[in-house]
């Protein structure tokens, strides 16, 4: 095979359908027509610019006048900033052993101090008798004070948090004095699987402070803290640049946010990874030797397969095996999933497990 061809079939399989991260799915059209209007002259740096002031306007039509928006670079930065403004240095954080700030982020609370009190959960999901069993210490000495609970919507097992059972676990938070951040990674996803508008669980619920995510969703590097609790907005400006957090020409970041707000399109596509992941529910659930883990509520499908042939067809079609002893696996659908990406995916699992 001449060098053309090969890079032919290299492109192929890069741009081959994967179910194993909404990560993996390309920027959608309308956020890079954003980026390119965006790339025209010269405007101010480090947010200063009409943008990133556009930005902030359509922030607040959803979030609410209180809300304002800090652009970052990743998820995990997101997460470490909202953190850190919520939480003073002798304070802990309460979050699902299964969240991402404990189990994906390399260690990035603990490195910029920031103490993880882990709690297991069914479904990934918090409660207040869960947080009651971090929730205490106060005025030990010997223990880090627990002073924010952190949760994430969509969990990383794909459930998610109704409006009230997140206000429930605000107020009982509160109650303690503790603030609440919510890891809003696949916000949409959330938004999309609940009906309702983002401001529904998340300002009017009282939540403290948000990771929005842009980047599962269609954007390209675009992140951001949305602060919802004016107590804890002015440390975020220096929190983002001490965390290597602060773009420079962020207006190719916040031309990506409006682009995917605007209209609602960051929903839309939402409405596409979660209708996809039902589709692909409903077709695996019909082969031999797939058994569903549990309903699925956004665009995560979770399911156990012979835990011996897990491996080798997870690296053959291009998923996570999330626990190898019980053969659990991960189907991740995307904005850009299609009904005939679902039909061949399924065509070839049923014959790998035939």
């Amino acid at each position: 095979m001449d060098t053309e061809n090969k890079t032919t079939a290299a492109l192929h399989d890069i741009t081959r359908k994967s179910f194993a991260s909404d990560n993996y799915a390309g920027v959608h059209p309308h956020v890079l027509e954003a980026i390119n209007a965006a790339n025209g002259g010269h405007v101010r740096s480090y947010g200063a610019d009409p943008y990133t002031e556009k930005l902030q306007e359509l922030v607040q039509t959803n979030f609410g006048e209180q809300a304002v928006i800090f652009p970052v670079l990743t998820g995990t930065g997101a997460n470490i900033v909202a953190l850190q403004a919520l939480a003073a240095r002798h304070e802990s954080i309460i979050c699902a052993k299964s969240a991402h700030v404990h189990v994906d982020e390399g260690g990035a609370p603990e490195r910029v101090g920031l103490k993880l009190l882990t709690v297991d959960t069914p479904d990934g999901k918090l409660t207040p008798e869960l947080i009651d069993s971090e929730a205490w210490g106060w005025g030990d000495q010997h223990r880090g004070q627990p002073g924010v609970v952190t949760i994430t919507q969509t969990t990383e097992l794909g459930t998610v948090y109704t409006p009230d059972e997140i206000s429930s676990i605000v107020a009982h938070s509160h109650s303690k004095g503790m603030r609440v951040h919510l890891d809003g990674a696949r916000l949409a996803n959330a938004a999309a699987s609940l009906g309702v508008p983002v401001r529904e669980f998340t300002t009017d619920t009282g939540v403290d402070t948000v990771s929005f995510g842009g980047t599962k969703i269609g954007a390209l590097a675009a992140e951001a803290v949305i602060v919802l609790n004016p107590k804890y907005q002015d440390a975020i400006p220096y929190l983002r640049k001490g965390s290597a957090q602060l773009g420079s020409k962020m207006r190719f970041i916040s031309s990506q946010l409006i682009a995917l707000l605007e209209n609602d399109l960051y929903i839309d596509l939402a409405r596409n990874a979660n209708f996809t992941a039902a589709l692909l529910a409903e077709k695996v659930s019909e082969i031999p030797g797939v058994h569903l883990a549990q309903q699925t509520e956004a665009n995560a499908v979770f399911a156990s397969i012979d835990p011996f042939l897990a491996p080798s067809i997870a690296d053959e079609l291009g998923f996570y095996v999330w626990d190898g002893p019980s053969g659990l696996v991960r189907w991740m659908t995307s904005w850009d999933t299609t009904a005939e990406d679902i039909e061949t995916f399924v065509m070839s699992l049923r014959r790998r497990l035939a």
